[in-house]
């Protein structure tokens, strides 16, 4: 059996470092692996010391020039995976752009194989609009992005931006491997978003809900082969691509979208915001100041997730629970009472990880089993573990 062969290639970073355990782990696997260099990245780590641990010739600028072959598109063409440890904002903007001014650039521009990065640089160029930007662009272009980590940047501060550490990024790579299409032949039913009642033509009832959370489910569904229809309030967001949208406004629309398309479905996690109660009436028109006081009659909007709990039949049914006190007690209540599989309950009292964050952590709990932890990461890594979770739950049945 031929040797899957990887091209590791290595951007200027201060992280650089951690590439070495990386390698010498892959090396272990039974890979055939060759490594490339941008001049940046020698200035942080010799060629001598990849060389020594690979046992084999580390391409370089200086190589481009001087090989026979063309050489960006002899290492494109050999690899069947190609490996960005670590991702600077730098590079990743040339892979966004084609842009293609050294070797390293140019094999990732001209590679038509897998192509899996590890972001790393400082927070602010990590939340600038335009890394966002190129980010978003590689994604939706099939590239695989690793989350980055929150830690101690080389600036002397905390943030996000920082280079998961070896053991992460193999896991990372791993599971890339091994879970990708797990979801496949599955229909997932998503709602996301809050919903909006309205008081009168100008003003309404709603709340914080960004969106994210479902958002993020409904991308990591579609990405592992699912068949996503996610069901959204209003929000800032643009759907993720390959995920059929139903854009609702109402608790009353989000009802009967939901229940349009519940029958069919495989998994449903309700990740809305969903308003408990609506006014009586709309005002027909603006309603004017006048009194120093109001009366806005409010009557209860349905529980849709109660009333999909009784009527569940192969369907994988997941909550939310978004609590500010009691997170537990409340959350165990709530999964027992509407006959749910699997509930992801999280603190929104906290600023860092509340409405409107990129951030969740989170307790996923079940009727069978003890709370489960994930300690503060991304939404896509909530949505990726709770995935995991679902799967392990329904080979058990």
């Amino acid at each position: 059996m031929k040797k899957k062969k990887i091209l590791i290639c290595l951007a200027g970073g201060i992280a650089l470092y951690k590439a070495a355990p990386v390698i010498r782990q892959l090396l272990k696997n039974d890979l055939a692996i060759k490594v490339a260099m941008t001049p940046t990245a020698e200035k942080f780590v010799s060629a001598l010391t990849f060389a020594t641990l690979i046992k084999q010739k580390i391409y370089r600028q200086q190589d481009w020039f001087e090989s026979e072959k063309v050489l960006h598109v002899f290492l494109a063409d050999w690899a069947d995976e190609i490996i960005v440890i670590p991702a600077t904002a730098n590079l990743i903007a040339k892979m966004a752009t084609g842009l293609a001014d050294d070797l390293v650039s140019a094999i990732l521009l001209a590679a038509n194989c897998p192509k899996y990065i590890v972001p790393a640089m400082n927070e602010k160029m990590l939340l600038n609009a335009a890394t966002q930007r190129n980010l978003a662009w590689l994604k939706k272009n099939g590239v695989n992005l690793m989350p980055t980590s929150r830690g101690l940047l080389a600036e002397g501060y905390a943030g996000r931006g920082r280079l998961p550490e070896p053991a992460a990024i193999l896991a990372w790579l791993s599971d890339c491997q091994l879970a990708k299409q797990d979801l496949k032949g599955k229909k997932v039913l998503v709602s996301a978003g809050p919903t909006v009642e309205a008081i009168d033509p100008v003003r309404y009832l709603t709340n914080h809900s960004s969106g994210k959370m479902g958002y993020a489910i409904a991308e990591v569904a579609q990405e592992r082969g699912a068949q996503v229809t996610l069901v959204s309030g209003p929000t800032k967001l643009s759907p993720p691509q390959g995920v059929a949208l139903i854009p609702v406004t109402t608790a009353l629309q989000m009802q009967a979208e939901l229940e349009n398309h519940y029958e069919a479905a495989d998994y449903v996690i309700m990740a809305a915001a969903v308003a408990d109660y609506r006014p009586v009436r709309a005002a027909q028109q603006k309603i004017k100041k006048g009194t120093d006081k109001i009366n806005l009659p409010l009557v209860r909007n349905p529980d849709i997730l109660f009333e999909l709990g009784q009527k569940k039949r192969q369907q994988v049914l997941v909550g939310f629970a978004a609590e500010t006190q009691q997170l537990l007690v409340n959350a165990q209540e709530k999964l027992f009472k509407k006959k749910l599989d699997l509930l992801v309950a999280n603190d929104v009292a906290r600023q860092d990880i509340g409405f409107g964050s990129n951030e969740n952590e989170v307790y996923f709990l079940s009727p069978t089993s003890s709370p489960l932890h994930l300690a503060q990461t991304s939404k896509q890594q909530v949505a990726e573990k709770l995935f995991d979770l679902l799967l392990a739950m329904t080979k058990r049945k």
